[in-house]
């Protein structure tokens, strides 16, 4: 009995397992039902090799037999249109290479060589932009006190921080160290590349006030002094508190002049405009020959373009300028006759490629290019579908210097960067290679640190005292 019982016992066990194992494996079948059920078909990448268009239905036959013209399958896609003008010409006026010269083109920034000519056959390599300081009340010597208000007026595109500081310099040496009054500023001023006189004129009110200058006016300060060797300001600490507010007014009549702020040459002012390409030196300069139109008319009449070879938009390259290569070709030897009256070269006012910061200081800066381009550039990244000109002269090794002219528009501007830098190479290389011109850099901040304080009266026709 016992026996049986043990036997019954390890069939129900087998029968046990038996039906675990044959539920487990159903469940595991439906599970794999499922999942192909929901599973996305794996995509196929491979692509037909003939491209088919749907079977047309058939059409009536026409009575008169027509040529249908043939349809791609695919249609090709638009040309991309890069326009190119090119002038390359020896110095006596032989044409090396040329394209499109008679087709106007956007220059961009290379508009500031034209503002650059109008510039110095107007005022002359010597000439320096004044800002003046007056005043209208009375001064207390005993308490270095001015009871009324201080005025300050001018149109120096290169006025800056440190040149605030030294007119605060030269007050003190005056005297004058408090202003009971408000800051007045003539609508014309402008300070730190601010075309806003309200905010130029903050500038300076804070510049003044050692107590209120920041730190950029105080490092601006000291590096110009460092640089030339002006111990005896760095000892000093300048100042004039103004107690009042800033107000933007004309010079009232009757004031009298405290002291006139010389810049540095416009020789010098050009070379730093033209190396950075500054935008708003080259607009505050082109505002004192009238505008982009009285640059214009100039460059049309002395040089005696036909019309519709220059015209211009602004005197600094933004926005939409028009001129020809071959017109751009006389802007740049008019430049270059210019500077030679005073015994000048295009590398007094131009950058230097790989040698002068801004521009082209990271373009021919191999061993035998650095040097051998002097050249202004232009670039605009949206107007007329991007823009890069580059216009100049190159010295090759066999002693010859040539005059270039190169615009690119509608394009990649780097491209159109390494297609300039190409074209150079090949011709140097045509002539020996690349061969540097005779260049000593100055430092660029040095060249703006040559101002001049005097305390000569102010020039009605410079300052427009009551109107300006």
């Amino acid at each position: 009995m016992e026996k049986r019982m043990t036997r019954q016992s390890s069939w129900n066990k087998i029968a046990f397992t038996f039906s675990l194992l044959v539920l487990l494996t159903l469940a595991q079948t439906h599970a794999l039902a499922q999942t192909k059920t929901t599973e996305q078909p794996s995509p196929n990448y491979t692509r037909p090799t003939v491209l088919t268009r749907p079977v047309a239905q058939p059409q009536p036959i026409p009575s008169q037999p027509t040529t249908l013209p043939a349809t791609p399958d695919i249609a090709p896609p638009a040309p991309v249109i890069i326009t190119h003008g090119l002038l390359v010409e020896t110095l006596d006026g032989k044409i090396v290479a040329e394209q499109g010269v008679h087709q106007g083109y956007n220059p961009a920034s290379a508009v500031k060589l034209g503002t650059a000519l109008a510039a110095l056959k107007n005022f002359g390599v010597d000439h320096r932009f004044s800002t003046a300081v007056w005043t209208t009340g009375t001064f207390d010597r005993t308490t270095g006190t001015i009871t009324g208000d201080l005025i300050v007026s001018g149109r120096d595109p290169s006025f800056h921080y440190e040149h605030a500081v030294m007119v605060a310099r030269e007050l003190n040496k005056q005297g004058i160290r408090v202003v009971t009054g408000d800051l007045i500023v003539a609508p014309g001023f402008t300070m730190n590349f601010d075309w806003s006189a309200q905010s130029s004129g903050n500038h300076f009110y804070d510049t003044l006030d050692a107590t209120r200058r920041s730190a950029a006016a105080s490092r601006a300060w000291n590096e110009e002094r460092s640089l030339v060797r002006d111990t005896a300001s760095l000892g000093s600490v300048p100042s004039v508190s103004v107690m009042g507010a800033v107000y933007v007014n004309a010079v009232p009549a009757g004031a009298r002049t405290l002291l006139v702020h010389r810049s540095s040459k416009l020789i010098d002012v050009l070379k730093v405009l033209l190396c950075y390409s500054n935008n708003f030196m080259a607009e505050r300069i082109g505002d004192t020959l009238g505008g982009a139109s009285g640059v214009q008319h100039y460059l049309t009449k002395e040089l005696k373009l036909n019309p519709g070879e220059v015209r211009l938009a602004s005197t600094s390259g933004l926005g939409v300028n028009r001129v020809t290569p071959q017109a751009m070709m006389k802007i740049f030897r008019a430049l270059r006759n210019e500077l030679a009256r005073y015994k000048l070269s295009p590398s007094d006012i131009m950058p230097v490629a790989g040698i002068d910061p801004g521009t082209l200081q990271k373009r021919y800066t191999d061993f035998q290019s650095r040097g051998s381009v002097i050249a202004k550039t232009g670039t605009l990244i949206r107007t007329d579908g991007g823009v890069s000109a580059l216009v100049g002269q190159m010295r090759a090794r066999n002693g010859e210097t040539l005059l270039f002219v190169i615009f690119h528009q509608r394009g990649n501007v780097l491209r159109f960067r390494e297609s300039q830098d190409a074209l150079i190479a090949q011709i140097q290389n045509t002539r020996g290679g690349p061969a540097a011109f005779n260049y000593r850099p100055l430092a660029l901040s040095m060249r703006l640190a040559t101002t001049q304080l005097d305390q000569l009266p102010a020039r009605k026709d410079e300052y427009e005292p009551g109107s300006n």
